[in-house]
């Protein structure tokens, strides 16, 4: 019983692409995914060390990497039909991608501009939104049974609470709240329409996770992290490798009846 439970996460050759598979969370997903016989495909506009290539291959024989910038929203669909054609229609695809303009912390309530919004909207949720359902449509034309996972945030379904940001260079981000509640939703209409094909959407909502802060190059500051664990009932922030535990669930078959669902991971933030 407990052996069949656990072919569950097991992926068989079955292509699994990891959208910023680089990123702070995308990287724990990959290492994560690493050993469950699945061939990985990583897309990232990082461009990968050989020392890194070295490493994967090390884990995992079956791993390609694609120069793939999800925020040319005027190449979108050129470039989402060339890995199409070039690589196929994955049977799961992990979006961990986060697009942001270089004026990204600029995004709170005091300095927030309609441009930048915008900009950020469109390279950000429209992505998001546009990817997703081009997936879905290669899932259903080509009749897989497929799974997508779509990164959102406990801030896509609560307000952000300021008390965390005393005594830090951090600010409240009104584009952030806006991205992430729409990547919630999407992922129900989505959910709603491709169910009747076999395909499942889900969202995984992390709260504060241990790490860099996007659009801050300095290292995660001391009194955030000071803040935010003093008021989460388990005292601290959470660690991407747990973002990635849920996110194996939700791609592997031991989730084969959950669609339109959001997975909160959150140490118990959004609890009370």
């Amino acid at each position: 019983m407990i052996k069949k439970y656990l072919n569950q996460y097991k992926f068989n050759n079955k292509k699994i692409f990891i959208l910023g598979g680089l990123g702070l969370i995308g990287r724990s997903v990959l290492n994560t995914l690493l050993s469950t016989n699945g061939k990985i495909f990583i897309l990232d506009i990082k461009k990968i060390s050989l020392k890194m290539q070295k490493d994967f291959k090390k884990k995992s024989k079956s791993v390609s990497f694609i120069h793939f910038d999800c925020s040319n929203m005027n190449n979108l669909d050129r470039n989402l039909d060339k890995i199409f054609s070039n690589y196929g229609c994955p049977d799961v695809f992990i979006n961990c991608s986060y697009p942001a303009t270089d004026d990204w912390a600029k995004s709170n309530f005091s300095n927030n501009k309609l441009s930048l919004m915008r900009k950020n909207i469109d390279s950000h949720l429209n992505s998001y939104s546009w990817i997703s359902f081009r997936v879905c449509e290669q899932m259903k034309k080509k009749n897989i049974k497929g799974s997508i996972i779509l990164l959102s945030s406990i801030y896509g379904f609560l307000g952000q609470n300021v008390e965390i940001y005393k005594k830090t260079s951090l600010r409240e981000n009104m584009n952030y709240s806006i991205i992430k509640g729409g990547i919630i939703n999407l992922c129900r209409q989505l959910a709603a329409y491709y169910g009747k094909f076999n395909i499942r959407i889900n969202t995984v909502s992390p709260g504060g996770i241990l790490g860099g802060s996007k659009g801050l190059k300095k290292k995660q500051d001391k009194n955030f992290i000071k803040n935010y664990s003093k008021q989460s009932p388990l005292k601290r922030l959470g660690k991407p490798e747990e973002v990635a535990s849920a996110i194996l669930f939700l791609a592997s078959d031991a989730s084969s009846y959950v669609t339109g669902s959001n997975l909160v991971v959150d140490g118990g933030w959004s609890a009370i």
